[in-house]
Order: C-alpha cells, then structure tokens, then sequence
C-alpha cells in the first residue's frame, strides 16, 4: 500500500543537440502539444503523486510558466529550478526543494512522455517496500564488451536490462548519493548509479519497451505513431 508524501522531479534542462532542430526536443510539438507538456500530463494524473519540481533552463522559464502550466492548468508544480549544465547538476538543484514530509522522491525525464500512470505507481510501490527502484526493460539484442575494436566479451542478454525512468527513492538515501557524490567528485547520467555507490540495492521494475527517450529525429517519428496507436485505442489523454 502506497502511503506518504510522492514528489516526483521532471528534467526537463537538456538542449536536444542529437535531435537536430533549434527548438529544444522537450519544447517540440507531438500532436499540437510540446513533449515536456504530455509528461507533466502523465504526473498531473497520478493520484499518487503529490507535487511536481521541474528544473529547466532559465532562459526558458517564462516560456514554461506561460505556455504549459498556465495554457494548461497544471496544478501539481511545486517549483521550477534551475537547470544545471548536467543532468546531476539539475536534478542536485531540484532536491533543494523536497518538502521535510517527502516520503518518496522521483526522477523522471521531460522527454520520456509515455510513461504509463501504472508504472508510476508501480515503482512508487515497490520503492515503499524497497527504497529503491527503477523502471527497466530486458534487453532484446546481444550485447558485446568491445576493447581496442575487437570483441572482448560477449555478455549474458538474460542478465541485461535498459534503465529508464521513472527512477525512484527514499528521499534520505537519494540525498546522501548526492552527497557522496559532491565530495568524491562522482559524476554519471543515472541517480541509481550515485545510490549503487552508497551500497544500496536498486530493485528492477519490468517498465514497457514504448517509454521511450525522445532524442533523435527517428525517435520522433516512432513517437508520432504511439500516440496515433493509442488515439486509435482511445488510450490517449489529450
């Protein structure tokens, strides 16, 4: 049973540079709605989620405050930060403003929009049990340990999972990653990685292989047809 306070942290800071476009890909329009809107939508209809943080960019402030939370009424924001130059300088900044009665603390990227309200939930629930979760997906292609561009080894697929979010925490063990990362000069592009650091387990929570990162133009063009897919299903929430 899911009790507690749930903040969930949306990163949304990132310049978009592989999705070769001026617009960054969070404020690109996927069917007549920028992607980092679909995925405030996603939290926003989460019961058990409680308030939002976003950390952007402050250039682009204004632009979200006008032209998403307010043209869509989002209610959950507890607060915009400041982005950082980093994914872990972002989320580090958004941490500043988990409330004391957080229970549970979740990352997530502006960029993955269709992350289902049910894995939300059940990451949140095994994290209430565990401290620590992660959603993930088995990996589907043999994996190759390469060194000097020659095959060094070839790794166990049963073994191999992708890491996506939402990844979620207990806000203590989240903090005292952070922490430990700031004064042994740790850096990595997953929070799981930081609290692995600390010796505490991750546990794995099987996600859907159609949370995708929007990074690429082809990701764009699969995203384009998910939500075609699931407008046909009448799955969609617009």
């Amino acid at each position: 049973m899911i009790k507690g306070k749930c903040i969930a942290i949306i990163t949304a800071a990132g310049n978009g540079s592989r999705m070769e476009t001026n617009i960054c890909k969070q404020f690109l329009d996927l069917k007549q709605k920028p992607i980092l809107a679909h995925t405030i939508e996603k939290f926003e209809s989460c019961d058990i989620i409680d308030e939002v943080v976003l950390g952007i960019k402050e250039d682009y402030r204004q632009h979200v405050e006008q032209n998403i939370i307010k043209k869509y009424g989002y209610k959950k924001i507890r607060a915009i930060t400041q982005g950082g130059t980093t994914r872990q300088d972002t989320v580090h900044k958004a941490l500043e403003e988990l409330p004391g009665d957080c229970d549970i603390v979740l990352i997530h990227d502006g960029v993955r929009p269709f992350i289902s309200v049910e894995d939300i939930e059940k990451v949140v629930e095994v994290t209430t049990q565990k401290n620590a979760a992660v959603l993930a997906v088995p990996v589907k292609e043999t994996i190759k340990q390469i060194e000097d561009g020659a095959v060094k080894a070839t790794l166990d697929r049963s073994k191999l999972y992708t890491i996506q979010t939402p990844q979620c925490f207990k806000p203590d063990i989240l903090l005292r990653a952070y922490e430990k990362a700031i004064k042994e000069n740790i850096v990595s592009t997953d929070d799981a990685a930081l609290v692995e650091c600390l010796g505490e387990k991750v546990y794995i929570v099987e996600g859907s292989y159609k949370n995708i990162k929007i990074t690429t133009p082809e990701d764009m063009v699969y995203a384009r047809h998910l939500i075609e897919e699931s407008l046909a299903g009448g799955r969609w929430q617009q």
